[in-house]
């Protein structure tokens, strides 16, 4: 059977990324594109894309039966910092989305769900060095929350009616494609832009926060691999704990400084430090390696490389 794909939250800092990979896999007209706007970007300009809201069952199911789509890859969601400031609608869009989708897999109407989870899933109790698969998990904050109720509902849904739903507890992203979308490890995409622009940045989280983080084409790499690994290998049907490096701002600094030795780090911790301090400083993903064979190839050495030259040839032409 032919995959036919639908991304919800295309438009977003993953989904963007996560459309282009899968149209080149599986082809501009096998892959729909949705957002709950239509804005003038390449998502929505090369290929198939509809306007969809994530909290309209009926628009979902339409879409899936227009075109008879086979994989759904639910990336909407309102993310750490911007959900505690509007917690309510944060927690109705980040639940319900993923009723609505695994609903309609338990229907038999597609054969497999991808949703993403996050490190946001532990707590200030959580072990906070090399964080185990299965651990304390007492989130802090409201996107937290509903990604460890998701992850529950996704092992239920799995264990219960057979749905097919994968997931991977994405770390920090960091991405030259897309502006940062209102996560707590924004930083480390905003860094990198002001180092060209200003050859300064000031720090929202203190320069001793470590946290997991992982190069965008790493993330997009795990995501596709995960969906087209045999069903047996997929043991945890919660969500994989997944890794690549973990880095402080200071020492993100230091590897800027490498590329421009001027460039001047300045720190003025806010709300959002609290958030990184009920997170794990690094993970421990060795399930994930283990069952599907994940691998990253990026550092924060070659990560820095790659970011300074893709914003410099697309974004600032220096």
């Amino acid at each position: 059977m032919k995959t036919k794909v639908l991304i919800i939250g295309a438009c977003g800092q993953i989904g963007t990324e996560l459309t282009k990979k899968l149209r080149e896999i599986y082809g501009i007209e096998n892959v729909v594109a949705s957002d709950i706007r239509k804005l003038n970007i390449d998502v929505v300009n090369n290929g198939i894309f509809e306007v969809v809201n994530a909290l309209d069952y009926n628009q979902i199911d339409h879409l899936v039966e227009q075109y008879e789509i086979t994989d759904v890859y639910l990336m909407a969601a309102l993310l750490s910092a911007t959900a505690e400031k509007n917690p309510a609608f944060a927690w109705d869009l980040n639940m319900n989305s993923l009723f609505h989708v695994l609903n309609i897999a338990k229907a038999g109407k597609i054969k497999k769900v991808f949703w993403p989870s996050s490190i946001a899933v532990f707590g200030p109790t959580t072990p906070r060095q090399n964080t185990p698969q299965y651990t304390i998990m007492e989130p802090s904050t409201v996107y937290g929350i509903s990604k460890q109720s998701g992850e529950r509902w996704c092992e239920y849904y799995s264990k219960q009616y057979g749905v097919d739903v994968r997931s991977i507890r994405y770390p920090g992203l960091i991405s030259w494609v897309s502006e940062p979308g209102g996560g707590t490890t924004d930083y480390a995409v905003e860094i990198y832009h002001q180092a060209i622009l200003t050859g300064n940045y000031t720090s929202f989280l203190s320069k001793d926060t470590a946290l997991p983080m992982m190069y965008m084409d790493d993330a997009i790499k795990a995501t596709v691999q995960i969906m087209q690994a045999p069903e047996e290998q997929i043991k945890i049907r919660s969500s994989y704990n997944l890794s690549a490096m973990s880095f402080t701002p200071e020492q993100i600094a230091s590897e800027i400084k490498k590329h421009y030795p001027d460039f001047v780090m300045s720190y003025e911790p806010d709300f959002r430090q609290k958030i990184a301090d009920s997170w794990p400083a690094s993970i421990d993903d060795s399930c994930a390696r283990e069952d599907w064979h994940w691998q990253n190839d990026f550092n924060i050495e070659n990560m820095t490389t790659e970011m300074f030259k893709n914003l410099k040839e697309h974004k600032y032409n220096k």
